[in-house]
């Protein structure tokens, strides 16, 4: 199959020299490194919380691999029904090529609810970092595939300097430590091959036992039902990152409960559960 992850790269180096042409780097740093209403995105994802899980809900437009999922969405509506089903942070699809996303949904989730949100792009420069601080994401997505080992470690102390958490995401035994030793706190399992875009929950069970102590593990993609959760749980993983189920389902507030164990879901959710 196509390298996904590659053509998506390709793109982005484009979109990033178009942007400093634009506005330059300087003036995004400026401000940036105003952190005023930033909100604590790893500190909310450090336990399990009162509902004993952490579902990072997502705004997902659509995906290369799937195509569209549900293009007329309104992300302030969904944050509050994300926030209202137990959510306990977001995540936002900004990159506009291959997931229809926009900056402007990250600036309408941000107004609509008080849960801590997450940058999802490609990020490959400091360039980016500074972006997303003005745009007014909490924590940005670090993709290890994407980034040279130093180059991570670079942005994880430029994101520490500015007051923005960081996911870093891992999908084998080779990137998970890379993260570990780029010191790496809040680590994303993508049981999604971003070569491939095929999903395996059993990603995010072996690599589970691998984080050092006071390193928080975060599953994404791949998880359909309540059974993943529980499977995931038993492993020790405690935040799910899930996208293309709420998108999907009618019902997002009842959707999360279900993931929650706090509902049962009606069988025609479970057939949309792809995460």
């Amino acid at each position: 199959m196509s390298d996904f992850l590659s053509k998506i790269l390709e793109r982005k180096r484009d979109e990033v020299r178009a942007a400093e042409k634009r506005i330059p780097e300087q003036v995004l740093r400026r401000e940036a490194e105003k952190p005023d209403g930033r909100r604590a995105f790893t500190e909310r994802l450090a336990g399990p919380g009162p509902l004993g899980m952490n579902v990072i809900a997502e705004i997902k437009r659509a995906s290369p691999s799937k195509g569209k999922i549900r293009e007329n969405v309104d992300p302030a509506e969904y944050a509050r029904k994300y926030e209202l089903g137990g959510a306990a942070a977001f995540s936002v699809l900004t990159d506009r090529n291959f997931f229809s996303g926009s900056p402007d949904d990250l600036g309408k989730v941000k107004s609509a609810a008080s849960l801590p949100t997450l940058r999802k792009d490609f990020l490959i420069s400091s360039y980016q970092v500074y972006e997303s601080a003005a745009m007014g994401a909490d924590a940005v997505l670090l993709i290890v595939r994407a980034l040279l080992p130093e180059f991570l470690r670079d942005l994880l102390s430029l994101c520490s300097g500015i007051g923005l958490d960081a996911l870093v995401e891992a999908h084998d035994e080779r990137e998970f430590e890379t993260a570990v030793k780029a010191g790496a706190q809040l680590i994303g399992i993508n049981n999604r091959d971003l070569a491939t875009f095929k999903t395996d929950i059993s990603t995010s069970i072996g690599l589970a036992g691998r984080a050092d102590p006071g390193q928080v593990l975060v599953a994404e993609s791949g998880i359909h039902a309540r059974s993943d959760i529980e499977r995931l749980l038993d492993a020790g993983i405690w935040n799910f990152l899930i996208g293309e189920g709420l998108m999907r389902s009618e019902d997002p507030v009842r959707f999360l409960k279900a993931l929650h164990g706090n509902a049962k879901i009606h069988h025609g959710d479970t057939e949309c559960t792809e995460v």
